[in-house]
């Protein structure tokens, strides 16, 4: 089994208006290897928006990176996602196993 250890490797954590966005966005992203995977999955968010409660389908997307990228990368899904304020944060795992890691920041290096 494989060691765990402590690395550069972040989760970037986005939501979307609809899968098709997602999936532009992180084509889009793949592209320009600022990212190694993205993960969709539907889900329903409900929040205060300009005094008014909504409650919508969305799309959650994890990137996986390095943390070097986060500023482009939250540049570009706020140039792309058409959200006023979009929903963009990082989580930086305590553990990894190092071929994930090395394999990320391998892609996302070149």
């Amino acid at each position: 089994m494989e060691q765990l250890y402590t690395k550069p490797m972040i989760t970037i954590v986005t939501t979307l208006h609809q899968k098709s966005e997602a999936v532009r966005i992180g084509k889009g992203l793949l592209k320009k290897r600022l990212i190694a995977c993205y993960n969709l999955w539907p889900i329903e968010s409900a929040y205060w928006w300009k005094g008014e409660l909504l409650d919508e389908p969305e799309t959650m997307m994890l990137l996986k990176t390095q943390a070097k990228h986060f500023d482009e990368i939250v540049a570009y899904i706020k140039k792309e996602s058409g959200y006023e304020i979009p929903d963009i944060y990082s989580l930086k795992p305590d553990q990894t196993i190092p071929s994930y890691d090395s394999w990320v920041t391998d892609e996302t290096s070149r």
